[in-house]
Formats: C-alpha cells, structure tokens, sequence
C-alpha cells in the first residue's frame, strides 16, 4: 500500500478532526463524507472501532504506513515509561516531522519530498531518509546550495509555531533537536491510550 494522495478534507472530516492543519474545506463540512454524511444516523462505535479509528488516524496525521507505524510503537514498548507518550516521541523525532515543526517546510509530506531529494543535512550530513530517527542534540539544517529554493524561503518566512523542544536558528537555516518533547507539548490531537489498547490484544 502506498501513502495517501487522495482528497486531505475528507480525510479530516472523517476523523471530525483537521489533522492536516487549517482547511477551508473542513471548514465548510465538518460532518462525516458521503452523500449521507450530513443526515445519516451513525451506529455506536465499539470499542475495537474506536481504537481501530485513532491508530488510523495518527497514521493520517503523521503519514506513516501500518509497517512504519507497529514497529515504532514496538520500539516504544520495549524502553522505559508510558508506551504511549514513548511511542509519540519517537514519531515526533522522525526527521520529516522534525523539518516539519521547525518551518522548513508546510506539510509534513511537502518535507517527505524536501529529504528525498536530499535538500536536508542532519550534523552536516545529507540524510534522505524520511524515518531517520533524530536524537537530542542533533543539527538539522538546510543543505547550502538549496537554502535559495522558492518553497523553503517561503515556508521559513512564514513559520509561525515555536516548539520548546526545537531551536531555531534563522540565518543558518538550521534547528537543533533539543530534546523528546513531553506528551503537554505535542499539540496533536491524539488518544495513544487507544493505540496501545489495541496493538496490545
């Protein structure tokens, strides 16, 4: 299975939730897709069914495929703390998120295609790994001879969002991974209780 490139609202309004970011289109519908979304009377969700719906989602959200997305919550399982908030920092560290919160580019997926296309130094290295796993400390920065490209200037010039984990540096175009981010600071709208419940049955 590949990733999805279908229609991002609907995606959202089946979730009742904006995961991509502001959408004028979630806006205007925010009720379930389908000719019967507006009126049809929608069954009491299981528990299984809701579970199922926020590992979807977090999948979603972060655009990770189901193969992805159970070894990292294996990883979470195996070190110490709340599987849960352990399984989020590490999606958080994936450096396609990281080049995402620091503003280098606006989607998560439009920073997918920044690393491919080795755009994307980590420690002064080019990584084109999008899963690549950055640790505390970590520099990740914009390579030279691309820190002219029309989507990063215009992504860094309108970055907004502050991360207390992330450090910005403006004229090197680069930020340092601090540290995992604590689960408060993570503003994305996720049950990983949920999660946890059904990868553990």
């Amino acid at each position: 299975m590949a990733r999805y490139i279908g229609p991002k609202s609907r995606i959202a309004r089946k979730f009742r939730d904006p995961i991509f970011g502001p959408d004028k289109s979630y806006d205007k519908k925010s009720y379930p897709p389908g000719m019967h979304g507006q009126t049809k009377r929608r069954a009491k969700q299981s528990e299984y069914g809701s579970q199922l719906m926020e590992k979807q989602k977090a999948k979603y959200t972060y655009g990770i495929l189901e193969r992805q997305f159970k070894n990292t919550f294996l990883k979470a399982s195996r070190k110490k703390g709340i599987t849960g908030e352990v399984l989020l920092q590490l999606i958080e560290s994936r450096l396609d998120n990281v080049v995402y919160r620091l503003g280098i580019a606006p989607t998560r997926s439009a920073a997918r295609q920044l690393i491919g296309h080795r755009h994307i130094v980590v420690n002064a290295k080019v990584v084109n790994i999008p899963s690549f796993e950055v640790k505390p400390g970590d520099i990740i920065g914009v390579r030279e001879r691309s820190k002219s490209l029309e989507v990063i200037s215009e992504s860094v010039s309108s970055r907004s969002n502050a991360y207390p984990w992330l450090e910005w540096d403006e004229h090197q175009l680069a930020g340092k991974f601090m540290n995992y981010p604590e689960r408060a600071e993570i503003p994305e709208n996720i049950r990983e209780q949920l999660i946890v419940e059904l990868y553990s049955k």
